[in-house]
C-alpha cells in the first residue's frame, strides 16, 4: 500500500529559524528518508519551497485563473512530502510518528488511491 506523509507546517515558521537551525532540520529529514530507503520502503520525498513561490490554478469552464501565493486565507502550508510503501496504515502510523517533522509541524498521513475511491 502507498502513502503519503506530508509535512504542514505553520506558515512563516521557516523564518524563526537561523540557517544552521533550518540545515540541522533537513540533514534529520534527509536521514529519516535514507532509513526508509534502506529500508525498501520510501517512493519519492521533497522538501517544498514555501508557499510564497507557489501558484494555485483553477479551471472552472474554459476560464483557467491563477492566484499566485503566498496564499492569505491559509495558515498551514504543505512543506514537504515523503511517499512510502507498507503494509498497513498501522505500519504507515508509526513511520509518521518517527517522522522529525512531527517535533515541529503536522505530519498528515493519507493513503493513495483513485479519487473515486471513497
Amino acid at each position: 500500500m502507498k502513502f503519503m506523509l506530508m509535512i504542514v507546517e505553520p506558515r512563516g515558521q521557516r523564518d524563526t529559524r537561523s540557517e544552521d537551525e533550518g540545515r540541522a532540520l533537513y540533514a534529520e529529514m534527509v536521514a529519516f528518508g535514507q532509513g526508509l530507503a534502506a529500508r525498501g520502503q520510501l517512493l519519492a520525498s521533497e522538501s517544498l519551497r514555501p508557499d510564497s513561490h507557489g501558484v494555485r490554478i483553477q479551471r472552472r469552464g474554459e476560464q483557467a485563473s491563477l492566484i499566485d501565493g503566498p496564499f492569505a486565507e491559509a495558515r498551514e502550508m504543505v512543506g514537504g512530502f515523503y511517499l512510502i510503501e507498507c503494509a498497513s496504515r498501522d505500519e504507515a502510523l508509526e513511520i509518521a510518528q518517527a517522522c522529525p517533522a512531527a517535533r515541529f509541524a503536522t505530519v498528515e498521513v493519507r493513503e493513495c488511491a483513485p479519487c473515486y475511491v471513497k
